[in-house]
C-alpha cells in the first residue's frame, strides 16, 4: 500500500465487504418484510462499499508509479467481486420475489441499480484513465521543461567557455603578433650588426694592408736604397 489513508480505506471496504457477502444467501431464504428489509441493508452498505472505492479511486491518483499498477489492479477486482455480489442479491430477488410484486416488479430495483452502477463505473474508470493520461501528460511536459531548463544552463556555459577560450585564443593572437613584431626587429638589429661587422672586417684588412706596405716601403728605403 502507498499511504496510510489507502490502509485506512482497504481495511473499512474488506469489513463491508465481509458483511455484503452474506446477503444474498441469507436473501434467498427470506421472504415478505424481513427481505425487503435485508434488500435495504443491502444498497447501503453497497453504496458505502461504493464510496469507499471512490476513495481508494483517489488515493491512487497520488500514489507513487511504483505501488499504483497494484493499487489499480486490486481496485479492479474489488470493483468485480462488488458486482458479483450485486448479480447474486439480483438472482436471489428475482428467484423468490416479494409479497404483493407485479410481474414487472420482478425485475427489482436491482436492476436499474445495475445499470447505474455499471455506468457510474465506466465514468469513474474512464474519469481515472484520463486523469492519469493527464497526469502522465503533466509529468512529460514537466521532464521536458527541465531538460530544456537544463539544456538552455549547459548552452549558457559553453557559450560562456567558449567566449573565455576567444580571449584567450585574442590575447595568444596579439602576444603572437607582438613576438612578430620582435623577430623583425630583432631580424634588422641582426643585419645591421652583420653589415658593421662586414665593414669592420674590411677597413680592418685595409688597415692591414696599408700597414704590410709602408713596412714594406720602410724596409726597402732603409736596407736596399742607398
Amino acid at each position: 500500500m502507498s499511504s496510510e489513508e489507502f490502509e485506512k480505506l482497504h481495511e473499512v471496504y474488506k469489513s463491508l465487504y465481509d458483511e455484503l457477502k452474506l446477503m444474498p444467501d441469507r436473501a434467498s431464504r427470506c421472504h415478505g418484510e424481513e427481505k425487503k428489509r435485508l434488500v435495504r441493508d443491502f444498497d447501503e452498505r453497497f453504496g458505502e462499499a461504493e464510496e469507499v472505492l471512490q476513495g481508494m479511486d483517489k488515493e491512487l491518483l497520488s500514489a507513487p508509479p511504483a505501488f499504483r499498477n497494484p493499487m489499480s489492479t486490486k481496485l479492479r477486482l474489488y470493483r468485480r467481486d462488488l458486482g458479483k455480489l450485486q448479480r447474486d442479491m439480483k438472482s436471489s430477488d428475482l428467484g423468490l420475489g416479494f409479497a404483493g410484486r407485479g410481474a414487472d416488479s420482478r425485475h427489482s430495483v436491482y436492476g436499474s441499480q445495475n445499470e447505474h452502477s455499471t455506468q457510474m463505473q465506466s465514468q469513474r474508470a474512464l474519469l481515472l484513465q484520463g486523469t492519469e493520461s493527464l497526469n502522465n501528460a503533466t509529468q512529460s511536459i514537466e521532464r521536458s521543461q527541465r531538460i530544456a531548463a537544463e539544456t538552455d544552463h549547459i548552452g549558457r556555459d559553453i557559450i560562456e567557455e567558449l567566449g573565455e577560450q576567444r580571449e584567450q585564443l585574442d590575447r595568444t593572437r596579439d602576444r603572437l603578433v607582438h613576438t612578430g613584431e620582435n623577430l623583425s626587429r630583432s631580424r634588422k638589429i641582426l643585419r645591421s650588426m652583420s653589415r658593421r661587422l662586414v665593414t669592420n672586417k674590411l677597413l680592418l684588412s685595409v688597415i692591414i694592408l696599408m700597414e704590410l706596405a709602408i713596412l714594406g716601403a720602410v724596409v726597402y728605403l732603409k736596407f736596399f736604397r742607398k
